[in-house]
């Protein structure tokens, strides 16, 4: 599984302090600490970035670059002119960079998707639709076809574009953390060769911090068995790179059986094991959704 680290973000009081005041040393510091954790891509979020954008983006991109340039660059603003301007001035790195994002909506790919096809950048398809978040996986199979239609009749082909379903929190929206991942298990016959991601974290929005890891983690494990190819994600959560970089196997093995109906002993697991069959659980709707459900 790639992972798109996801904390060089606006929301951060360290790093939007640092883009308003363009300090580049927490900046850079955050970058470098992506590339030790070993993030794949690393994802610059200036939010709306509606007054300086096309100005700041770019200022962003380099002083980024000036420590890691090894590692690619996802350019997140829903400010257009920002994302054209940064890719203008961005330094060749060994895979293309990433636009995140681009919505299924016409007033925003017929604009973006020529810049990305000019500028040779992959660019992740969101699948959010004139009418907001899609009910269930029939549209979001529909807004797929619609946006990588177009970009195919633009040049670019299915192995540029990473298809984004939308995470939404487990605990108010539950049954769209399992039309994602009929989606995803469609993707590949509605959209051959094109790649996926999604924002990994957003399934843990609303729960208590401590609950967020283990909803992160075996989500992602969830989605990993439909097919799902990266995860834009926290480079702090030690547990979850180690099991998107294979090295916990057990835990993959224990939630792929759990989806499969292979209900585990509980009294022959370990707790952090029991941790996990009780999340799949209350992600596939089993049990009732609590901030206690752990304990129970």
């Amino acid at each position: 599984m790639l992972l798109i680290g996801e904390s060089l973000n606006v929301i951060s009081k360290k790093i939007g302090r640092a883009f308003k005041e363009q300090d580049p040393k927490p900046i850079q510091e955050e970058a470098l600490f992506q590339r030790e954790k070993g993030m794949d891509y690393i994802d610059i979020n200036l939010g709306p970035a509606k007054k300086n954008g096309p100005e700041l983006m770019p200022w962003v991109i380099q002083t980024v670059q000036e420590v890691v340039d090894d590692i690619p660059l996802a350019l997140d603003t829903s400010n257009i002119d920002a994302i054209e301007a940064a890719l203008k001035v961005y330094k060749e790195t060994p895979k293309p960079p990433i636009i995140n994002s681009i919505m299924v909506r016409p007033e925003r790919y017929e604009k973006m998707v020529p810049i990305a096809a000019e500028h040779n950048a992959d660019f992740i398809a969101l699948m959010w639709g004139p009418e907001g978040l899609p009910r269930d996986e029939n549209e979001r199979a529909a807004l797929c076809v619609e946006l990588l239609y177009f970009a195919n009749e633009a040049g670019i082909p299915n192995e540029k574009i990473w298809v984004d379903g939308i995470v939404t929190p487990v605990n108010i929206q539950q049954p769209q953390a399992l039309s994602l991942m009929a989606f995803q298990g469609m993707l590949e016959e509605i959209a051959p060769g094109a790649l996926s991601t999604c924002g990994l974290s957003n399934i843990s929005n609303g729960p208590p911090d401590h609950l967020r890891p283990i909803l992160n983690q075996t989500y992602m494990v969830m989605l990993q068995k439909y097919g799902m190819y990266s995860v834009i994600a926290d480079p702090r959560d030690d547990q979850l790179i180690d099991i998107a970089k294979g090295k916990r196997q057990d835990i993959v093995d224990l939630i792929y059986n759990s989806m499969d109906g292979n209900t585990p002993d509980m009294d022959s697991l370990s707790k952090e094991m029991q941790g996990y069959a009780k999340t799949v659980d209350v992600i596939l709707g089993r049990t009732l959704y609590s901030d206690s459900w752990l304990e129970l």
